[in-house]
């Protein structure tokens, strides 16, 4: 048996192990010393109830947008660098990420967010679904991979364009901060609502995504090749694309801006599982969920004060390994 597959076998389980280990975490750690005991005594009607509201209404959906927006980015992000066999592939570089922010920056500017707080989620996936309408009115439905990604490079300038517009037009001062704020990205002060809206779509998406393993492990190949085995590229591409929209479009719509998991997960497990798209989707979704909630948790951690968005933390981390990555890529093509 190869190196890889025995890899496999180990690193799944121990993937799995370590997302559990820090969603514990997730639910211990904040601001009030109050733990998974106390809120259990409290359930039970041995307390105050003040310790399972913190539990229950607080941190329970911030561990599980952390499991879930996780979990989605990295296994996005390994489908899009197999689709398009780029290893700098992510949910941005196809216009998703953008075009979501965009979406909720529309609710927030038109003040439908105020009036309606689930406005702000919906808007993020309606525009994710705009961003997959224009990528395949620029590129069409049997768009060659090049196509594709310059036609999504186009779809996230204009997206970032608007947003920058929408941004240097508000008449509200308050409303601009609230905007910036968000687009840094967060997984604070979400609530079960945000869970029960933006999880089902992001389960849709990632299950679309598993779903196209064996296309992808045959595109490995070339296009030919894969074509000759049954596999069309025109299916498989929009597969992997509308399973992005549905998955990131949520996510970011309820987290804001969280850039580089999609970067930065599958290639850190991919020199341990081998090139098989395959075997590393599942995986990179175990490697996403640990790598937000461990950012989360390790902000919740912090010094006093104001909270450390994540996204801020992400970039910080994605930043320098997409450097080196670039560095490496250049010198392995000299």
């Amino acid at each position: 048996m190869n190196a890889p597959a025995q890899w496999d076998r180990a690193v799944g389980p121990a993937l799995s192990a370590l997302v559990a280990l820090l969603f514990v975490a997730s639910l211990s750690v904040g601001p009030s010393p109050v733990g998974i005991g106390t809120a259990l005594a409290d359930w039970r009607g041995q307390g105050d109830g003040t310790a399972l509201v913190i539990f229950a209404e607080i941190r329970l959906p911030r561990a599980l947008l952390g499991l879930l927006v996780g979990a989605v980015l990295g296994l996005a992000g390994a489908a899009l660098q197999g689709l398009l066999r780029n290893p700098l592939a992510e949910p941005g570089l196809v216009g998703i990420s953008p075009s979501a922010a965009l979406g909720a920056v529309v609710a927030f500017y038109s003040g439908l967010s105020t009036a309606f707080p689930l406005a702000l989620p919906i808007g993020g996936m309606i525009g994710a679904f705009v961003a997959v309408a224009l990528l395949y009115a620029l590129a069409g439905r049997d768009a060659g991979v090049m196509t594709l990604i310059l036609a999504g490079i186009a779809v996230g300038s204009l997206a970032g364009a608007l947003t920058s517009l929408a941004l240097s037009l508000s008449p509200n001062p308050f409303a601009l901060t609230e905007i910036v704020f968000w687009m840094l990205g967060s997984l604070a002060d979400r609530s079960l609502d945000h869970v029960w809206l933006a999880g089902p779509f992001m389960l849709a998406g990632a299950v679309l995504l598993l779903a196209t393993g064996r296309g992808l492990d045959a595109l490995t190949l070339g296009e030919d090749t894969a074509r000759s085995l049954g596999f069309s590229m025109g299916r498989l591409g929009a597969l992997v694309i509308l399973g992005s929209a549905l998955a990131v479009g949520a996510a970011v719509a309820v987290t804001g801006a969280i850039g580089f998991v999609g970067l930065i997960v599958p290639h850190l497990l991919r020199p341990l599982v081998g090139h098989q798209p395959s075997r590393l989707l599942p995986l990179s979704a175990l490697g996403g969920a640990a790598l937000l909630l461990a950012a989360d948790v390790a902000v919740r951690l912090g010094a006093p004060g104001p909270e450390l968005k994540l996204g801020v933390v992400t970039a910080l981390l994605g930043a320098p390994f997409f450097l080196a990555l670039v560095l490496r890529t250049r010198r392995r093509l000299a």
